[in-house]
């Protein structure tokens, strides 16, 4: 792995959630936000034109709470809702996923251990708390896809999603890159899942930098080790890019 380096005033920086900016947990609704980060990003945001977004597989909306007072540009549930720096809302047309739902559900009624989170547009199946149901977990998963049109399975750290086929990290960071104020800027992602990838292959295509957070195989040429890292080096990024 390459060392990371410093951003420069033209760069455009992006952020996966969980795993990320914040450290995993047991569940979804557990997830802790460490003292400062809102304000460090909101620093790191202002010599940059606010040009830093979140791109993550939550839905906007947790990612505000999360995040409050600070809302900046994001993409949420895998790119299926985003919203720009102008404040303009954008969503993908997903099917009506009662269908899929009442597969889920039974699934979930025999085996309590399990999540099933609804998302806008998407539902995500959560299997942290029994890895072992893995597999009925993808099963089930593939029926309820087949139930509904026009949705694909997105695969995570002991989650499996369905979202609309068209929705990806890669294609809301490109989408983000042409509008102001990340227009013409290099992009940098930080990710930690396999769901971030696509978002790697984007930035490197374009001559960006990515960063992998945490352990496993990835296209990304940099890594950090964990969340904390990666504040760490948003701290530094910060007095490198004050005036």
């Amino acid at each position: 792995m390459r060392p990371l380096p410093l951003p420069h005033a033209g760069c455009a920086l992006f952020f996966d959630f969980d795993g990320t900016l914040a450290d995993l947990a047991p569940t979804p609704d557990s997830v802790r936000v460490a003292d400062g980060l809102p304000d460090l990003l909101a620093r790191l945001a202002a010599p940059l034109a606010g040009a830093v977004a979140i791109v993550s597989g939550r839905p906007i909306g947790e990612l505000d709470a999360h995040l409050q007072p600070l809302r900046l540009p994001a993409a949420g549930v895998h790119g299926a809702e985003r919203r720009g720096a102008d404040g303009q809302w954008r969503r993908l047309a997903v099917p009506d996923l009662a269908p899929a739902l009442a597969v889920l559900q039974v699934l979930c009624e025999r085996q309590p251990a399990l999540r099933l989170e609804r998302k806008p547009g998407a539902l995500a199946l959560h299997y942290r708390q029994a890895p072992q149901l893995e597999d009925e977990c993808l099963t089930a998963m593939g029926v309820a896809m087949g139930r509904v049109e026009g949705m694909a399975l997105q695969r995570g750290k002991m989650v499996v999603e369905l979202k609309p086929r068209h929705a990806g990290k890669g294609h809301a960071v490109r989408a983000f890159l042409g509008e102001r104020p990340f227009r013409h800027r290099r992009p940098w992602f930080f990710g930690d899942d396999v769901t971030d990838e696509s978002a790697f292959e984007a930035v490197l295509a374009l001559g960006g930098v990515a960063v992998k957070v945490g352990d496993g195989d990835t296209l990304a040429p940099h890594r950090l080790a964990d969340p904390a890292a990666l504040h760490g080096w948003l701290r530094a990024a910060v007095a490198a890019l004050a005036p």
